[in-house]
Formats: C-alpha cells, sequence, structure tokens
C-alpha cells in the first residue's frame, strides 16, 4: 500500500490498532479468508473512494505480479500435505477467483482459458468496470433467484486479501537455489 502513495503507515504494533468493529466470524473466517459484512459496507462511496479503492485493487495486482516475476523459473516448496499449485497455477486460480468474486458481486464477464495471455488483463478490467458499476448502483442488489449481491466494499476487501494471501504464498515458497 505504500507504493500505491495512499498515505498507509502499518502500525508499529498491537497496541497501535484501533480496533472499530467487531463482527462475528464464520467457516470462510475460520479458514482465514475474509468474509463479513461491515456495519459501513453498504453506506455511499463517493467518486473519491472508488478511486482509492481501485488504487488498492492495482497495488494488490501489482504485487501478486511482481512475486510470480520473482518466482519464475524457481521451484516451489510444496505444501504442508507434499502438494501444492505451482506457480501457474497459483496465477490461475486466483484468475478463477476473481471472476467468481466478480458474480457474487452480479457482473459477468468471459473469463478466458487458463495460459490465454491476455486472460488476466480482461479479468482486471472486467473488475474494475464491474466495482465501477456497483457504486454507480448499475448492479440490482438481489441476483435473479433473489441471493444476495455482494457489496462493493465486501467485494474490493476479499480481492485485496485474496491477492496478497498469494502473494505471501509465493514468497513463502521460492526455495532458494
Amino acid at each position: 500500500m505504500r507504493a500505491a502513495a495512499l498515505g498507509f503507515r502499518a502500525p508499529e504494533g498491537r497496541s497501535a490498532l484501533d480496533i472499530v468493529e467487531r463482527v462475528e466470524g464464520n467457516s470462510t473466517t475460520d479458514f482465514g479468508a475474509t468474509d463479513a459484512i461491515l456495519a459501513g459496507d453498504g453506506d455511499p462511496i463517493g467518486e473519491g473512494e472508488l478511486r482509492r479503492m481501485e488504487t488498492i485493487l492495482r497495488a494488490c495486482w501489482d504485487a501478486l505480479d511482481e512475486a510470480a516475476r520473482k518466482a519464475e523459473g524457481k521451484a516451489l516448496r510444496k505444501g504442508p500435505r507434499g502438494g501444492g499449485r505451482d506457480l501457474g497455477g497459483i496465477i490461475d486460480h486466483v484468475a478463477a477467483a476473481e471472476v467468481g468474486y466478480l458474480r457474487s458481486l452480479g457482473w459477468k464477464i468471459e473469463g478466458g482459458e487458463n495460459g490465454d495471455s491476455n486472460r488476466l488483463a480482461r479479468i482486471r478490467e472486467g473488475v474494475l468496470e464491474g466495482l465501477g458499476a456497483a457504486v454507480e448502483g448499475q448492479i440490482a442488489a438481489l441476483g435473479p433467484r433473489g441471493g444476495k449481491r455482494w457489496l462493493p466494499r465486501r467485494f474490493v476487501r476479499r480481492l485485496a486479501w485474496h491477492a496478497l494471501d498469494h502473494v505471501w504464498e509465493i514468497e513463502e515458497r521460492i526455495m532458494e537455489g
């Protein structure tokens, strides 16, 4: 976030954190992923906040791309059960998840096939288009079968967390050669 020039400064320690809301978790949060709906998630989003959200997403994607560049051509340590995705598998997983998150927002794009060189660019463009449409009220709050769609803040939180979670995975699994 520092590279995105948003004025973010990491807290010096836990005592420097301000807890502004506590929410009940679920099986997704037990797994370590963000899933809670926060009290302010439905508040209106102005143009400045939308631009900030877009900047955050781009910074997360830049971090993922940089981690992938650093891991290119290097072996990744196996996961705790002896398996795990290779680098291409991690990137394909993040891309597929973002297409799924877009569906949860109520926006559809053509995800393309794994290995398609323009796939990530199209998905990321679709994420920004879908986010803008949601903020502008162009997406109904309920889907055609009545399911609640994700709010833009939750959508951004989940995408950012997921991209960064895989940045950290790549960084931790690069085997020193």
